[in-house]
């Protein structure tokens, strides 16, 4: 069974009080199926389950934390250290006319998991806003979310 199976609560707490992101660092869930792009020390790269495009991933610290403020400053600087290799990666895979690098902190702020701060790295490109995912609650994607994590792993920068 996959931390990401069809139909599970992704804002759920583990049993033991973990988020859904920390099970997913530290799980013992094979990459391929969790969707993880790259593990660091204190912060990893995960493919948004829920993307708003071909490409959409997440950077994250490993323990759950609510706020930038919240991080120590080695995690401030592998996760933004994180986040500029994660651009890159969306660049040479996708090839977008350009990249929204964003947080939500916070309920009110959109936040899907308040409690664990993540960064959202969405490729765009011209004319590709739509209202089908705010208004139907649908997303359409030209490929699978399998293959957008292969092609996020291979341009990975090493």
């Amino acid at each position: 069974m996959s931390a990401l199976d069809e139909g599970a609560d992704v804002h759920a707490a583990s049993d033991d009080g973990r988020t859904l992101f920390e099970v997913l660092a530290d799980g013992d869930y094979p990459d391929d199926e969790t969707y993880v792009v790259h593990r660091g020390l204190t912060c990893f790269s995960v493919m948004n389950a829920y993307p708003y495009t071909s490409g959409h991933l997440m950077v994250l610290p490993r323990r759950a934390v609510p706020d930038l403020s919240d991080l120590t400053p080695g995690e401030h600087d592998e996760l933004w250290a994180t986040v500029r290799d994660a651009v890159a990666a969306v660049r040479a895979a996708f090839q977008p006319g350009g990249v929204n690098v964003g947080l939500n902190l916070g309920h009110a702020a959109g936040a899907g998991i308040p409690d664990h701060l993540h960064v959202h790295v969405v490729p765009r490109w011209p004319g590709d806003t739509n209202f089908t995912t705010t208004v139907a609650n649908v997303r359409i994607l030209p490929e699978s979310l399998a293959d957008s994590w292969l092609r996020v792993c291979d341009a990975w920068p090493v």
